[in-house]
């Protein structure tokens, strides 16, 4: 099997023939990564991860237009981003996390909202994704459309959470504007993703917190779920065949049966420190697969090399039954991780012996 068949193999639960290793760092673990290796390669090769990123509909567009929405000035240093979203810089201790502006965060009238410029993906050039997948199938490698934070993210960081919270209860009107020019334009991406021929949709939008779901399930049902499955079902009218990965942080278990419904193929990232594997994967090991379980809260930069390929075993071996799993930390490694045990995962990923 080439790793592509391998990885597709193992996330629609068929008989797959070894366990791919895949992981994030941040960038001072990628310099890290350099002084011991030596390596000239992206360290992504280097580990022989099974998939590799197909670039987004590239449109052009000016970060000055939207400077008129933080009347209070900017930092020197922050990028913003196509959605008019300011990222400004933090200390030298914050690295490379950055503080979050809403452009939108001031507004108190649809008419408003109406008249903020949002992107037009349907304008962009997508010329380029087609010849990269056939370059990353060419490998041997899957081929993914990422576009995490889908919906409710993209519509938070624009409008602000706290106001768009409030407009989803009183202002219905306002939160349905925002949420809908955002899942319009998620159609326009998935759908050109599924265009080019990628394996994987990549979605994602944090609904959890780290006790519990981030709204009511009723409140779910009204606002996301709906348009999340209209994305979910514009890439499986192209191709039903193309799997569907999800993204939430936190506590996302109350959501499973709801992501199933919506189409979901497999959830990411099962976080270990407010999600119970074994019991989710008794639940629901034969109807949905998994990306993640390996703490990066805890195992990863706590734990000893041992107890990171302690952890990566017993949650393969609870998948063992119907397989699954595509075992991995559960999010960006930041500068805590120890080397070792970026080290011991690779190791144990290799080393397992199934059941």
């Amino acid at each position: 099997m080439t790793k592509r068949e391998n990885l597709l193999a193992l996330l629609r639960r068929e008989p797959f023939e070894e366990i791919p290793a895949e992981f994030n760092m941040c960038p001072s673990l990628v310099e890290e990564y350099r002084k011991r290796t030596g390596s000239s390669l992206d360290y992504h090769r280097y580990f022989g991860m099974p998939w590799e990123n197909v670039e987004d509909i590239r449109l052009t567009y000016d970060p000055e237009l939207y400077r008129k929405y933080y009347p209070e000035g900017l930092k020197e240093g922050t990028q913003i981003d196509i959605w008019g979203v300011a990222h400004e810089p933090g200390s030298q201790e914050a690295r490379h996390m950055t503080r979050m502006r809403n452009p939108m965060a001031m507004m108190e009238a649809l008419e408003e909202l109406q008249e903020y410029p949002f992107p037009d993906f349907s304008l962009g050039d997508a010329s380029h994704q087609k010849r990269q997948v056939e370059e990353i199938h060419a490998q041997g490698l899957a081929a993914v459309g990422n576009m995490q934070m889908t919906i409710w993210e993209t519509a938070w960081y624009i409008r602000g959470m706290e106001n768009l919270m409030v407009d989803m209860t009183c202002e219905p009107e306002m939160a349905a504007w925002v949420f809908d020019k955002v899942t319009e334009q998620a159609v326009i991406r998935a759908r050109s993703f599924a265009q080019a021929g990628v394996d994987i949709v990549f979605l994602g939008d944090d609904i959890g917190m780290q006790n519990g779901p981030m709204m009511s399930m009723e409140m779910y049902r009204t606002w996301l779920k709906p348009r999340l499955a209209r994305v979910i079902a514009s890439v499986k009218e192209i191709n039903p065949e193309i799997l569907i990965f999800y993204h939430s942080c936190g506590d996302a278990t109350s959501f499973i049966p709801e992501l199933i419904d919506c189409g979901v193929d497999v959830l990411n990232p099962i976080q270990s420190e407010c999600m119970d594997f074994a019991e989710i994967y008794k639940e629901y090991g034969g109807k949905i697969s998994f990306h993640g379980t390996i703490g990066t809260q805890t195992t990863m930069p706590f734990g000893t090399p041992q107890e990171v390929k302690e952890a990566v075993w017993k949650n393969l071996d609870i998948a063992s039954a119907h397989g699954g799993l595509f075992v991995a930390p559960t999010h960006l490694l930041e500068p805590e991780v120890p080397w070792e045990n970026i080290v011991a995962y690779v190791e144990a990923c290799r080393e397992y012996k199934r059941k």
